[in-house]
């Protein structure tokens, strides 16, 4: 098969990579920080709101806040250890400096609007000379503003949105943008924050020993909860990075996890495959849960359950496959034709129309959630029972019908094996709750159902052409989706059906380690150009080859996907032709995946 391996260029020095990238937050919102210490993506109050400084969408009408060294410079970038506040650091011939970015997270029961960004700049060496340009663009560059000015506060002002700069350095402005220049010498700092302010909330200064005890209070508050975490296996720096990772997506209002703070970043250069992410999947359902289950944050599941709950899943009619992180289920898509698009990667999109899709596989992730959180951490309640036995039995209705399937295709509904696959998932799953706990059930119907969709894939999801199980009834085509049959436990994992799947999955989908979903040129999903490997498909990958026993190639695999993500140990939705970063980044389904990978790989290595 031949992809698209033409190698990556940064035509664009405006843009920096993707990979490039920090990301910090307050369990409300997050922003992207650039190891050139600019921050390039930014939406306040919370994820889905319109951007604040989106330069990374485009560099000159998306506004950015910089703040870098006036000389030339290398620059590190990491985060404080077991924590998401992040430091970026400037080597120069004459000193040493670097940021600490990170938003204080604040007690719900205290303070609950207060919503704060800082920037500490130390001089740890030698002296340095910095300059700062603060040019927000609100409601996605769209919106005027206007800026005042007063001593060491600055205040822009637009019709949606009122920010408060505070500094310890000296400001200037020229009634739009503030910006400072200053030096600074070994030991000294200066402080910027970034408040929104508005009729119960004022703006405060923000002096440098008030930074300091919230850093400290930021730090405590991040190791605290990672000391929640029972994984102590041979991945403990990544999965401890993808926790906190996981914890930083969650909106804690709601309990909801975004799929990625991020919209519009593309899966190819210059392509249109740009989808805003900044909404919550049920198909992320039963990975979260079972990857913060595992890990011993119970209080995270429970939250997520509670959204789910809360979302109507006792409806007669279809589910919905997304919602917002405050559960509306209207998401309008349509783009912003004034925003270029990352290196010129239009159309910038704002909603996403994939809500009004079907997908079957998510009655299979929601039950399944249900069944994980029932087993590992709370008997469910009778209320969400019913709930269960009302979705099984609307499965048994509408299993066997066409869907846009998991990859949510724009080219029409088809018979996705996976589809099938994860409507047995929900039957087989409602049947163990209710003979473990001894529940009212239609057990019957539900088995007669999960049993004909057994014989279905079976018979017609099996090619004996390409000795593989495949994309679509009576199809040709392969799909790494079907690399969670044996995890979804449908069929053994070295049943031969299986095994030769694996194989032909692995000689047309696999490139050293990174796996594609399909091949767009042979199974058209209605959009134009190729894409990345999909990076959950490559952990999906390692899982299915430990539980093959070929554990010597899963920890191979396992190990090279890891020199995939970026100097944080963060990736995003794809890896591209020369390894890359793609799409929106970074990515919560590939980061459950990356520890659902690592708790089976390590189980299985023993």
């Amino acid at each position: 098969m031949a992809f698209d391996t033409t190698g990556f260029e940064q035509a664009d020095s405006r843009y920096i990579p993707i990979s490039e990238h920090g990301l910090i937050g307050d369990l409300r919102t997050t922003a992207l920080v650039a190891t050139n210490g600019t921050i390039d993506w930014y939406c306040c109050p919370r994820f889905d709101a319109p951007s604040v400084f989106g330069s990374i969408l485009d560099a000159d009408r998306g506004g950015s806040f910089e703040l870098a060294a006036e000389v030339p410079t290398r620059t590190r970038q990491f985060y404080f250890p077991d924590t998401n506040v992040l430091i970026t650091r400037f080597f120069a011939a004459d000193g040493v400096a670097e940021i600490q970015d990170f938003m204080p997270v604040v007690d719900e029961s205290r303070e609950a609007s207060r919503h704060r960004l800082i920037r500490r700049v130390i001089c740890v060496r030698g002296t340095l000379p910095f300059k700062a340009r603060i040019a927000p663009r609100f409601g996605y560059g769209t919106e005027a503003h206007t800026t005042h000015l007063e001593g060491h506060e600055a205040v822009f002002e637009s019709p949606s949105l009122t920010l408060a700069l505070t500094a310890t350095a000296p400001l200037e402005t020229d009634g739009r943008d503030v910006w400072s220049h200053f030096k600074l010498l070994e030991g000294e700092s200066n402080v910027f924050a970034l408040d929104q302010v508005g009729d119960d909330v004022a703006p405060r200064a923000c002096p440098r020993l008030e930074a300091q005890e919230q850093a400290d209070a930021t730090v405590r508050f991040w190791r605290h909860w990672l000391a929640g975490s029972r994984y102590h296996g041979r991945w403990r720096e990544m999965v401890n990075r993808s926790a906190l990772l996981l914890k930083l997506l969650t909106y804690v209002p709601t309990g909801a996890i975004v799929a990625a703070p991020t919209t519009s970043l593309p899966e190819q250069i210059g392509g249109e495959r740009n989808w805003d992410y900044r909404y919550v999947w049920v198909r992320d359902a039963a990975f979260c849960v079972y990857a913060m289950l595992r890990l011993g944050f119970t209080s995270e599941a429970e939250a997520f359950m509670g959204f789910l709950s809360e979302r109507g899943t006792s409806a007669n009619g279809p589910l919905q496959i997304m919602y917002g992180i405050d559960g509306r289920s209207e998401l309008p898509e349509y783009e912003l034709p004034h925003l270029e698009g990352y290196l010129g990667s239009a159309p910038v999109r704002i909603g996403n129309a994939a809500t009004g899709q079907l997908q079957l596989d998510i009655y299979g992730a929601l039950i399944d959630s249900i069944y994980l959180y029932d087993k590992w951490g709370q008997p469910i309640s009778s209320d969400r029972w019913d709930e269960v036995g009302t979705m099984a039995d609307w499965v048994c209705e509408h299993w066997d019908q066409p869907d846009e399937g998991i990859w949510e295709t724009r080219s029409g509904r088809r018979n996705f094996v996976y589809s099938r696959l994860m409507c047995w998932v929900a039957l087989e799953r409602a049947m163990r709750m209710a003979n473990h706990r001894g529940l009212p059930a239609d057990l019957p119907r539900w088995r007669n159902s999960r049993d004909a969709i057994y014989r279905q894939i079976m018979q017609r999801g099996w090619s004996p052409e390409r000795g593989a199980f495949v994309q679509a009834l009576d199809d040709g085509q392969l799909d790494a989706s079907l690399l969670m049959m044996p995890m979804a436990k449908f069929i053994a994992p070295t049943d031969p059906k299986w095994l030769s799947t694996l194989d032909a999955l692995t000689a047309d989908l696999v490139s050293d380690s990174l796996v594609h979903r399909y091949d767009p040129a042979t199974s058209p999903d209605g959009l134009h150009g190729p894409e990345g490997t999909f990076s959950i498909c490559s952990f999906w990958y390692v899982e299915a080859l430990a539980r093959a026993g070929r554990l010597e190639e899963a920890r191979l695999a396992f190990e090279k996907m890891l020199t995939y993500g970026n100097h944080l140990g963060l990736f995003a939705e794809e890896i591209g032709p020369t390894g890359e970063q793609l799409g929106n980044f970074p990515q919560a389904f590939t980061h459950l995946s990356l520890i659902s990978a690592a708790f089976n790989l390590d189980r299985a290595l023993g």
